[in-house]
């Protein structure tokens, strides 16, 4: 009995571990790079801006980013910042690593920029993304148009 029991148990760990290593051999198999992020994505950002930010309170933002695959981005968005609307037109950088995280940043106007942290998820389909710059806590997902 004790050694049908031990059986089952070496089984079970043996089972545990192959299960545990087939996703990590899947994860590790994914590679991107800046031509990954290539064409119009649609996005949405929610969050609040505190100090430092020139302009503290709650912000959500809708819009377009495309990505040329060389690591150039444009957009435009629409922004709700304290619910006064504006519109806008942004131009920046991107870059990707291996692991497709990256980080992006848009010039605001001279001399500011906005910078961004991502992770590329679904199938290279979607961008979760956080901004990365002080007083910022905002979060948004754009996805592949």
């Amino acid at each position: 009995m004790k050694s049908t029991t031990i059986a089952k148990t070496l089984i079970a760990i043996a089972t545990t571990l192959a299960l545990g290593i087939v996703p990590k051999v899947q994860a590790d198999d994914k590679v991107c790079s800046n031509s990954t992020l290539n064409g119009i994505y649609a996005f949405r950002a929610t969050g609040t801006l505190v100090s430092p930010q020139p302009f503290p309170g709650l912000i959500a933002i809708v819009g377009t980013q495309t990505y040329d695959g060389n690591g150039a981005t444009s957009g435009s968005q629409t922004v709700s910042s304290n619910g006064n609307i504006f519109s806008e037109n942004l131009s920046g950088t991107y870059q990707v690593n291996p692991d497709c995280t990256g980080t992006f940043s848009f010039q605001l106007f001279p001399g500011v920029s906005i910078n961004f942290f991502f992770v590329i998820d679904d199938n290279k389909k979607e961008i979760q993304v956080i901004q990365t710059d002080p007083g910022a806590i905002v979060t948004a997902t754009a996805r592949k148009q």
